[in-house]
């Protein structure tokens, strides 16, 4: 089954309902398709709201509700949080935390499909503050569940420091997708997306053999693979 990845990107930026068509396409072509019983009902939804006295933004539920139970597609390293994990801090609901507990995602309570902001876990914890990350949560939800798919087990992976030339072989041969947040940036093509880490790391995941193949020909180096 072959999947735009960069054609569905662009489409995700524009509306939520396309943020959501993306993820499900990715999911049926790249891992397993999304089922009915993937999602937390709105009933647990609504459980959640009522303990933590806040109302959860209507993104965050379709989400939560459509593929909140497939920690293959939200928590390969990071980990998207379950509602009873659902926290507020300082007025931004937190929904994801980094694996090793230095950084969290949350999102403002306001709106329909609110802003995404990140906080790094400082020693000084006066300095802790929370930061823009992406315009909107749907569009987070995108950008989480490929990074996720870099880290899948038994998967076509593959990574390594960025070596000279690296970024414009990667702008000449790929399609840069919408969905950089701070210090990185998205490429896709031909069943291959890949995630340039502040110009310092490339982490790459193929659909196939084969397209991992063709990824390391056009951007040759000392990769290390999990195939």
């Amino acid at each position: 089954m072959t999947f735009d990845v960069a054609g569905e990107a662009a489409r995700a930026v524009r509306e939520r309902d396309a943020a959501w068509r993306f993820i499900e396409g990715f999911a049926a072509a790249w891992a397993e398709p999304i089922e009915p019983q993937d999602g937390w009902s709105r009933q647990e939804l609504a459980d959640t709201e009522d303990q933590l006295r806040v109302r959860i933004p209507e993104a965050v539920k379709e989400a939560l509700s459509l593929f909140g139970k497939r920690p293959d597609l939200t928590s390969n390293q990071d980990r998207l949080l379950t509602p009873a994990e659902l926290r507020v801090d300082h007025g931004v609901l937190v929904f994801r935390d980094e694996n090793q507990w230095v950084a969290a995602w949350g999102t403002r309570v306001t709106g329909d499909d609110p802003e995404v902001l990140i906080k790094l876990d400082l020693v000084n914890k006066a300095e802790e503050r929370w930061d823009p990350w992406l315009p909107r949560f749907s569009l987070a939800c995108v950008e989480m569940v490929l990074s996720e798919a870099l880290f899948r087990d038994g998967a076509e992976t593959a990574d390594r420091e960025t070596s000279e030339g690296d970024i414009s072989l990667l702008e000449d041969h790929f399609a840069l997708l919408p969905l950089n947040s701070p210090g990185t940036r998205w490429f896709a093509r031909d069943d291959v997306i890949v995630r340039e880490d502040d110009s310092q790391w490339l982490w790459a995941r193929a659909r196939t053999p084969h397209a991992l193949e063709v990824l390391l020909k056009t951007l040759p180096g000392e990769w290390s693979t999990e195939c």
